[in-house]
């Protein structure tokens, strides 16, 4: 168990590792097998985050041709869908280079914007710079001048890919490989970003102009029962408002129509780009001082002063 941990808020959580790390380590254990015949129980992988990993092997098939063995996956505190699943890599011995491919549960990428190319099987680049490093790394200690074949599989991977928004951006047929640090930070926001920005750059590879924003479940509702637009098309923000902006105009989409309930949108009538409750909050004080300038009397304004929610002020505001 990895015993590396980062605090939101007040809260101690303890991280995990990526899908790429069990990959990568899968496939060092996998090699040194097969070039030295020999059982091994735990790897040792350096990770890009600077944190060294030591990781238990299992469900081994060795033999003189190819080696199997699994990692499972550990998500730490994270709520990720892919906790628990076990990562296996298959090596065998072929003539040069080293050649990384995909097996069963793992998808393929099947639109432009993505990590890897159409028809390529998603396991993304830092990933796969792992295994390289992680496998070339064991054919120098063993004195081995051939090449490699990895291939990686998740058995699992078609039925949990159901449960992820993967066939939405255009990856079919499983789950991805994936994973920047090699280490999977709890909650992190940056995985969230990163998500915002994969999905954004999917829609303008498929020369979608205009990138609709929507903050959750109370946004998609809405589009759905009141707008002509599909939801295909947009792109889930949550909190990281600012982000999406940002994301959206650096991809040269032409416009942006945010979508959310006005708790959120009011916030960032102050310039509050983070709509998070741990944040900040203002909402009140724009409303106040909306009023205030629209003429609001004295009797109104200590109404709205009075409110706790968003939607109470509006009540009053549409009886004045």
């Amino acid at each position: 168990m990895l015993e590396e941990y980062v605090y939101r808020g007040t809260e101690k959580l303890r991280c995990g590792y990526t899908t790429g790390s069990c990959a990568a380590a899968a496939s060092k254990a996998a090699a040194l097998m097969l070039l030295t015949q020999n059982y091994v129980s735990q790897i040792e992988l350096p990770t890009p985050k600077g944190i060294t990993l030591m990781l238990e092997i299992t469900d081994i098939s060795l033999n003189d041709n190819s080696v199997s063995c699994a990692v499972v996956k550990d998500s730490g505190d994270d709520p990720d869908i892919t906790n628990g699943i076990s990562v296996y890599a298959t090596v065998r011995k072929i003539p040069c280079d080293i050649v990384i491919t995909g097996g069963k549960g793992i998808g393929k990428v099947t639109k432009d914007g993505l990590d890897q190319p159409v028809g390529e099987y998603a396991i993304n680049s830092v990933p796969r710079k792992m295994i390289t490093a992680a496998v070339t790394e064991i054919c120098e200690e063993c004195d081995y001048n051939g090449g490699l074949e990895i291939t990686i599989s998740v058995p699992d991977g078609e039925e949990i890919a159901k449960k992820t928004y993967n066939s939405r951006i255009g990856i079919i047929g499983g789950i991805s490989i994936i994973g920047t640090s090699g280490i999977v930070e709890p909650m992190s926001s940056k995985a969230l970003v990163d998500t915002i920005r994969t999905e954004a750059n999917v829609l303008k590879n498929e020369g979608v102009k205009n990138l609709l924003l929507t903050l959750g479940n109370y946004s998609d509702s809405f589009v759905q029962n009141n707008m002509p637009f599909s939801l295909e098309k947009s792109v889930k923000c949550s909190n990281f408002i600012g982000d999406a902006v940002d994301i959206g105009i650096e991809l040269g989409f032409e416009r942006i129509l945010i979508v959310g309930h006005i708790g959120k949108m009011i916030k960032l009538g102050t310039g509050i780009m983070n709509t998070h409750s741990a944040f900040a909050d203002g909402r009140m004080d724009v409303l106040l001082t909306c009023a205030v300038l629209a003429g609001a009397n004295g009797e109104y304004v200590g109404k709205i002063s009075d409110c706790a929610i968003v939607d109470a002020v509006f009540d009053i505001l549409y009886e004045y």
